[in-house]
C-alpha cells in the first residue's frame, strides 16, 4: 500500500512572508493537491529571539489571500494538534534525552566566551574553528565529564546545550528529488546543537525532524539553503531509527534579483519599485514594507507568476488557473537553477488576467475604489464601467483613473487638450450639438452614434474635432474609450449637464 501524501509548510513567524516562502508553500500545496494528499501549516516558533507579533497572522492571511488551502495546522487544527513549536517543548526534551542516552548525542555546558576564546585562538593559527569531533572530548561535555558531574551540573541549573556527535569520516549518501543523488563526508560537518536549556526549546534541526516524523510527513519540499542541513537530518532519521519513514527531500532553486545575481531581497524591491511580500505588512516599530494585494495585484495573477519562478510545465502555456496548475505540477519540471524574477512579467500577468475578467468579476474590485472616493453605484453599473476600461489596466489600482469620469464630472480641465479643442467655432458646435442630443428619444450607444454621424457629415465636421471636443465637455482630458461608451453610460441627462458646464465655465482660447 503506497503512502498517504502529508506535505508541510513551516514558516518561522520572524516577519512578513517573502515571496519566496510563498512559492514553497504553493509548491508544496499544487504537489499535495496533485497526489491526493493533505497540506500541514505549521508555525517553527523555536527562535524566541527573533519572533516578531503578528507575522503569524500575517503568514496566515497571506496563504488565505493567495487560495493556497490548509488541511490542518495553526488556525485549522486537526489530529497532530499542537501545530505551534513553542506549544511542544515537553515533546523536544524527551526526544534529546533519547539521542543522549542511545550515544548519538551528548550535553555541553561550554560558555559563549570559552567557545569565542576557542574561534580567537583557531583564526589566530589561520584556521576555522569547528565544534566537532577534534574538539569535542577536550571541553566541557558528557563525552569528557563522569555521569555524576553532568548530573550535579544540571542539577545546579548549569546552562546546556544537547549537540549532536557527528560520526567522524563517515559518507552520508542521500537523495533529493530535484538534484539527485548526494553524497557528504562527515568529517566536514560540526556537532549542531539540537536543544537549549537556557530557553527549554529546540533548535529548528531537532523539532523539524521530529515533527515531520509525529505529523507523518511524506514528502519536505523546502528552500535550497537548508540543503547543508541534509546531511544531520538523514542521520537524525537514523539515530532514532526512523530510515523506514523518513520523508523523501526537495530542495527548491532560489529565487532570484532581477539583475540574476544573488537572493531577492526586500532592499531589491524598495530599489527598483516592487513588492517582495504578498500583503502590506506594518511591524510593531512602525517599518512599513509595500504587499502586492495592496499594489493592486490580483491573487490569481501573482499565484500563476510565481509558480512559473522555478518550475516549468513542458509546454508553451503560461495562463494558468489554480486547478491547472495542480493538475500538471510535477517535482521533475522544478529547476535546480535559480529562478530571476522579472517585475515587468508579474504586470503581464496581471493585465492578461484582468482582461479577460467580466463585468461581474471586476465589480468586487472596483466598488471599494469608487466608495474611498465618495461614489455610491450599483454593482453593475460599477462592473460596466471597469469593463469598458478593462483592457487598458494593468493593476487594480488604475482603476480610478481610468473609470472615475464614469461617475464624477469633470471640474477641470486638460489645459493641453482646451487649447487645441476650446477655441473658434467649437464652442458653438457643440452647443449645436447638444440641441441635437436633447432631441435624442432612444440614448443608446447605437442609436446616438447613428445619429450624430449623419449630423456631422450633413454639417461637413471633423469626425476628430467634433469627438474631442465633446470629449474635453465629458471626460476633461485626452483619455477615456470611444464618446458614445460614455454618453450611453451617463445618460442623456448627465451628457447635457456636461456640456453645459463646460460652456458656461471654459472660457475659449485665444
Amino acid at each position: 500500500m503506497s503512502r498517504e501524501v502529508r506535505v508541510r509548510f513551516a514558516p518561522s513567524p520572524t516577519g512578513p512572508l517573502h515571496i519566496g516562502g510563498v512559492r514553497t508553500a504553493l509548491y508544496n500545496y499544487l504537489f499535495a493537491r496533485r497526489n491526493g494528499g493533505k497540506m500541514i501549516l505549521r508555525i517553527e516558533d523555536t527562535d524566541s529571539q527573533r519572533f516578531v507579533p503578528g507575522a503569524e497572522e500575517y503568514i496566515i492571511e497571506s496563504l488565505k489571500w493567495c487560495g493556497i488551502e490548509i488541511d490542518e495546522g495553526v488556525g485549522y487544527g486537526g489530529p497532530h494538534a499542537p501545530y505551534r513549536q513553542s506549544e511542544r517543548r515537553e515533546i523536544y526534551l524527551q526526544y534529546a534525552k533519547q539521542l543522549v542516552d542511545a550515544g548519538w548525542a551528548y550535553y555541553a555546558f561550554d560558555t559563549p566566551e570559552e567557545l569565542d576564546k576557542l574561534r580567537s585562538e583557531a583564526e589566530a593559527a589561520g584556521k576555522t574553528f569547528a565544534y566537532n569531533y577534534e574538539v569535542r572530548e577536550k571541553l566541557a561535555t558528557s563525552l569528557r565529564l563522569s555521569k555524576e558531574e553532568v548530573e550535579e551540573r544540571i542539577a545546579r541549573g548549569d546552562q546546556w546545550v544537547v549537540r549532536f556527535k557527528m560520526p567522524e569520516n563517515e559518507v552520508v549518501k542521500m537523495d533529493d528529488l530535484i538534484r539527485g543523488h548526494v553524497e557528504m563526508n562527515t568529517s566536514t560537518l560540526d556537532d549542531k546543537v539540537l536543544y537549549k536549556s537556557a530557553d527549554a526549546l529546540p533548535t529548528y534541526h531537532l523539532a523539524n525532524i521530529v515533527d515531520d516524523h509525529l505529523m507523518e510527513v511524506s514528502h519536505v519540499i523546502r528552500g535550497e539553503e537548508w540543503l547543508p542541513s541534509l546531511p544531520l537530518h538523514y542521520l537524525l532519521y537514523r539515530a532514532f531509527g526512523w530510515t523506514d519513514t523518513q520523508p523523501e527531500f526537495a530542495h527548491l532553486p532560489l529565487l532570484l534579483k532581477p539583475t540574476g545575481s544573488g537572493k531577492l531581497s526586500k532592499r531589491d524591491g524598495d530599489k527598483m519599485g516592487f513588492p517582495v511580500f504578498p500583503l502590506f505588512w506594518t511591524s510593531p516599530t512602525g517599518e512599513t514594507a509595500r504587499g502586492y494585494r495592496e499594489d493592486g495585484y490580483l491573487a490569481e495573477a501573482f499565484i500563476n507568476m510565481l509558480s512559473l519562478l522555478g518550475w516549468n510545465p513542458g509546454t508553451e502555456q503560461e495562463i494558468f488557473s489554480m486547478q491547472e496548475l495542480i493538475d500538471s505540477f510535477s517535482l521533475e519540471r522544478v529547476s535546480k537553477a535559480g529562478a530571476r524574477f522579472q517585475p515587468d512579467k508579474a504586470k503581464w500577468f496581471n493585465a492578461q488576467y484582468m482582461h479577460a475578467m467580466s463585468a461581474e468579476q471586476l465589480a468586487p474590485y472596483i466598488q471599494p475604489i469608487l466608495k474611498a472616493h465618495g461614489v455610491e453605484t450599483t454593482d453593475e453599473r460599477a462592473g460596466k464601467a471597469a469593463e469598458i476600461m478593462k483592457e487598458r489596466m494593468t493593476l487594480v489600482t488604475d482603476m480610478w483613473d481610468l473609470t472615475s469620469f464614469f461617475f464624477v464630472a469633470p471640474t477641470e480641465y486638460d489645459e493641453k487638450l482646451a487649447k487645441k479643442q476650446w477655441k473658434g467655432d467649437n464652442p458653438a458646435m457643440l452647443a449645436e450639438l447638444a440641441e441635437l442630443l436633447k432631441g435624442i428619444e432612444e440614448f443608446s450607444k447605437e442609436n446616438t452614434e447613428s445619429v450624430v454621424r449623419a449630423w456631422i457629415e450633413a454639417k461637413g465636421f471633423s469626425l476628430g474635432q467634433v469627438m474631442n471636443t465633446l470629449r474635453l465637455a465629458l471626460v476633461g482630458a485626452g483619455k477615456g474609450p470611444g464618446m458614445f461608451d460614455v454618453t450611453e453610460f451617463i445618460g442623456k441627462e448627465e451628457t447635457l449637464r456636461r456640456i453645459e458646464a463646460i460652456i458656461a465655465n471654459l472660457k475659449p482660447m485665444e
